[in-house]
């Protein structure tokens, strides 16, 4: 059995490999230096695949006690409201949680629809206070008076109408319009923005720097740059920093597979977000069908399996990471590889599993470019803290265990460069109450 194994895995390597699709086709140096050269082209205004949004956000300041703030969270899935406060031991208290789906999902929406929807879910809350942190998990551009406007919308939402509207504003405009109540002063930030507020507001240590991470139905990452380092923007204090949002889900300089390539056109945005396509929750699942798919016309399995493979329209992540967890158990990929020999069982697991190791190593590269721009962590004493949020990262099979590996092996044993990841309990709610109440 233990031969059979290394022979199946030997050829799916192989197979892999044919297509670009194999993580021994991630080059860890290259990549971080493309990614460092991106980041340093989009701060200074040039052409590049990565945003480098400033968000005029600040670490530091610390919330006042017992002052309840409106949170809003609006996720690639799920739209949260609810209030908090932190009590007399500065720690958060959530209170009114109310979670329904992210509007424009299912259908297209219009700019009215899309903000009279997520208005509608203030009701309950609005005379709480006259503040919002509204953790909108979307490019946008940042203004100075923390509204934000839509770049472009990712995690298959249908909204086109919002691009380039102003979030804080228009969403000012329908509470008003729907009566709910006056306007509110609306503090917009990214979740990778909430969730590294998230882990300053924590400060279980003392920490060199902070990067907020998400890995969920999508990807972003953020990290505190110097002012000085901005040069896009004019009038910002050089003895300051600020977050600054990447938007490394759109990462464009990865070498795709012929595979991602294939898949990458059958989206709803073709040709952007290529590296979140390649790691995050809203992809692999389908990106593993169609690479086994596409093993299915190289005789990779049995007739019987290859023909329930081909019947299969979809798989989402979960249902993959199901087959990963018990390939032997009663889950959708189990059951149709069972129809044929423990050889296809074998098969469809390295298949599935390999192209978990990628996003592992896509992963690790994404926070490695982050450590080495914010130029602090050399000290283990005060090593950089990477607040880490979202399922995909936690729940998929080995991944965040992968990912520490190929941090290891890069981040600290060649660039002497230290970390910690940490997990905050409701890191996006208690970063954007932060940031609604002490901006």
């Amino acid at each position: 059995m233990e031969a059979t194994a290394k022979k199946i895995l030997k050829n799916v390597t192989c197979f892999l490999k044919k297509y670009r699709m194999d993580p021994l086709d991630v080059d860890m140096d290259a990549i971080v230096n493309k990614f460092l050269s991106e980041m340093q082209r989009g701060l200074e205004g040039k052409k590049s695949t990565l945003d480098m949004i400033p968000t005029y956000i600040e670490v530091g300041a610390e919330a006042p006690k017992n002052k309840r703030v409106i949170v809003i969270d609006a996720g690639g899935t799920n739209f949260r409201v609810a209030t908090v406060y932190f009590d007399d031991n500065k720690k958060p208290v959530i209170e009114n949680l109310r979670l329904s789906k992210m509007p424009a999902i299912e259908h297209e929406a219009s700019k009215d629809e899309f903000f009279r929807l997520m208005a509608g879910q203030l009701k309950n809350v609005a005379g709480a206070g006259d503040k919002i942190g509204f953790c909108f998990s979307y490019a946008v551009v940042m203004l100075p008076n923390k509204d934000g406007r839509l770049l472009r919308f990712s995690k298959e939402i249908k909204a086109k109408e919002i691009v380039g509207q102003l979030i804080g504003e228009n969403l000012n405009n329908a509470i008003v319009a729907t009566g709910i109540s006056g306007k509110k002063h609306i503090v917009v930030l990214n979740d990778a923005v909430a969730t590294l507020m998230a882990g300053v507001g924590e400060q279980s240590r003392n920490y060199g720097s902070y990067i907020g991470f998400i890995l969920g139905t999508g990807t972003n990452t953020c990290y505190i740059e110097k002012n000085a380092n901005i040069k896009k923007t004019t009038g910002l204090d050089p003895a300051k920093e600020q977050i600054i949002n990447t938007e490394s889900g759109n990462f464009g300089k990865i070498k795709q597979g012929k595979i991602d390539a294939a898949f990458d056109k059958s989206t709803s945005n073709p040709g952007v977000h290529k590296f979140e396509k390649m790691i995050s929750g809203a992809y692999l699942g389908p990106l593993c069908l169609r690479t086994a798919q596409k093993a299915c016309t190289e005789n990779m399995f049995s007739n019987a399996v290859a023909g329930a493979i081909w019947g299969m329209k979809s798989i989402d992540t979960k249902e993959m990471n199901d087959f990963l967890l018990q390939p032997d158990g009663d889950n959708t990929l189990a059951n149709i590889a069972k129809q044929g020999n423990p050889d296809d069982v074998l098969t469809l697991f390295y298949i599935a599993d390999r192209l978990t190791e990628r996003a592992a190593k896509l992963t690790a590269i994404n926070l490695s470019a982050m450590a080495v721009k914010s130029g602090q962590g050399t000290d283990p004493a005060k090593p950089i803290c990477i607040v880490a949020e979202g399922t995909t990262f936690y729940q998929m099979k080995s991944l965040k265990s992968r990912t520490e590996f190929y941090l290891k092996q890069y981040l600290e044993n060649k660039q002497g460069i230290y970390y910690e990841i940490i997990s905050v309990e409701n890191a996006t709610l208690i970063g954007a109450a932060i940031a609604g109440l002490t901006n």
